[in-house]
């Protein structure tokens, strides 16, 4: 068995031929049909008015946090079991990462945390649908709007979850969206944010392009960023958006394999599905029960001696250095990344590899 690795992409002649007639085109940059297309072909399939494209996840985040207003003395509520780039864009706007804990089956933000973590100060929440699980968007909406707060989905790792039937992204102000290579789809690099709020989505489209005035060419009037995408990543992206339902299918047939492989095995988990969620399964989550940080490092270890990549949870982010205050509140957060990793569950694994990773695992326990 060769080496299993934890993601890669896939890669069909759809994807080669939509890119290779846009480096033809010659619109290479950040003009070009696909960038149109791809904007409005994800707005529909999320159910929102608009999409905008940019040049990746963190971008689009940071983007919609400096369109809502979040600035200096602003504090902006965060789940600690994410991806630092949802922290990152916060800082970037001279707000406070206010971390807060999260619920031990889905490993979304915890309803309960959040309410307890509101103050004077709070000008949004960012629910992460994490792994490909949704956040409870009902109750964090409900809380919202009772203390007039902003909702931005960080939906980076979640592309067509759902929350009682309705799709991620469009349950809330706004939603940002990766297409980083190892997400569900991919533009190599680049990411999306949707809204219904007409308002909102002219603030960001203008604040993507430098803040440039259209009726006067290069004159200025705010400072602005660079977020756009280029025409050959929306290119890859429209190729990758077109296979959406065949690359959900197999994610779920994948989870499948590992729950029917591993289901004799006491003392783990797998990824959990609340009755009001649609999971789509961006990776499969594999946790000991009881196990320490250094016994999952070594228990990942054996996997890679094996020839099967993996990876950890992500750290609290009130672990890191520029967000650690010496307090710990997040408990079930501390406890769960610990015992947490992903194993591999790209597009093109066999169930035979599938069942090499069981094997494996059942051999080290």
């Amino acid at each position: 068995m060769n080496f299993i690795p934890i993601s890669q992409p896939s890669i069909t002649k759809k994807e080669i031929d939509y890119v290779t007639d846009a480096v033809s085109s010659g619109w290479v940059s950040s003009l070009g049909k696909y960038i149109d297309i791809f904007e409005d072909k994800f707005a529909t399939y999320c159910g929102t008015k608009y999409a905008l494209a940019t040049s990746n996840g963190t971008t689009a985040l940071h983007l919609a946090l400096a369109a809502i207003g979040v600035r200096a003395n602003d504090e902006v509520i965060i789940p600690d079991l994410t991806f630092v780039a949802t922290a990152s864009a916060v800082i970037y706007c001279g707000a406070k990462v206010i971390t807060v804990d999260i619920d031990e089956d889905i490993l979304c933000i915890s309803i309960e945390a959040i309410e307890k973590a509101i103050t004077s100060k709070t000008k949004a929440i960012i629910p992460v649908h994490l792994y490909g699980h949704p956040a409870n968007m009902t109750e964090i909406n409900k809380i919202a709007k009772k203390h007039n707060l902003f909702v931005i989905e960080d939906a980076a790792e979640a592309h067509g979850a759902e929350v009682n039937g309705k799709k991620v992204g469009s349950i809330s102000h706004a939603g940002v969206f990766s297409f980083y290579g190892n997400k569900i789809i991919t533009s190599g690099e680049g990411g999306m944010i949707t809204t219904d709020d007409e308002y909102l989505y002219k603030k960001m489209r203008h604040l993507r392009d430098h803040a440039m005035s259209k009726e006067k060419r290069y004159w200025h009037t705010d400072v602005g960023f660079n977020y756009r995408m280029t025409n050959l990543q929306a290119a890859l992206g429209i190729a990758q958006f077109e296979r959406i339902e065949e690359l959900l299918a197999k994610k779920k047939e994948i989870f499948h394999w590992y729950r029917n492989g591993l289901k004799d095995i006491k003392g783990i988990r797998l990824n959990h599905q609340a009755h009001w969620a649609k999971n789509v399964y961006w990776m499969v989550c594999f946790e000991l029960d009881s196990y320490s940080e250094p016994q999952r490092d070594e228990f990942i270890q054996k996997l890679k001696d094996k020839g099967i990549d993996s990876r950890p949870y992500f750290y609290p982010v009130s672990d890191m250095p520029m967000y650690y205050d010496g307090i710990s509140t997040t408990s079930i957060t501390h406890k769960v990344y610990q015992r947490g990793l992903n194993l591999p569950s790209y597009f093109d694994i066999t169930k035979e590899q599938v069942e090499y990773v069981c094997h494996i695992i059942k051999g080290i326990l």
